[in-house]
């Protein structure tokens, strides 16, 4: 994987990826846990879908901009995990 052959920081790779992946199952309208959501508060599915997007859409731009940020400020190499 690109992770490995670059000197990206394995930590925050793995941050962003698991990042997307929530970000994906919270607002998609086929997710297992948005129609479980949905069906339990009795309100309509894709009411349900568009009131989450907007808080999605908050988070992904926080999570999106410190992992830019720190992309850039955390020095090479620099690891948590040190192997």
């Amino acid at each position: 994987p690109i992770a490995f052959t670059t000197p990206a920081n394995l930590i925050l790779v793995l941050g962003a990826v698991f990042s997307g992946g929530i970000f994906g199952d919270h607002c998609s309208p086929i997710s297992d846990t948005t129609v479980l959501a949905s069906s339990t508060s009795g309100a309509g599915h894709m009411v349900h879908v568009r009131t989450q997007i907007p808080y999605a859409l908050v988070s992904a731009g926080i999570a999106a901009t410190l992992f830019l940020v720190l992309g850039f400020v955390l020095p090479e190499g620099w690891q948590i995990i040190p192997y």
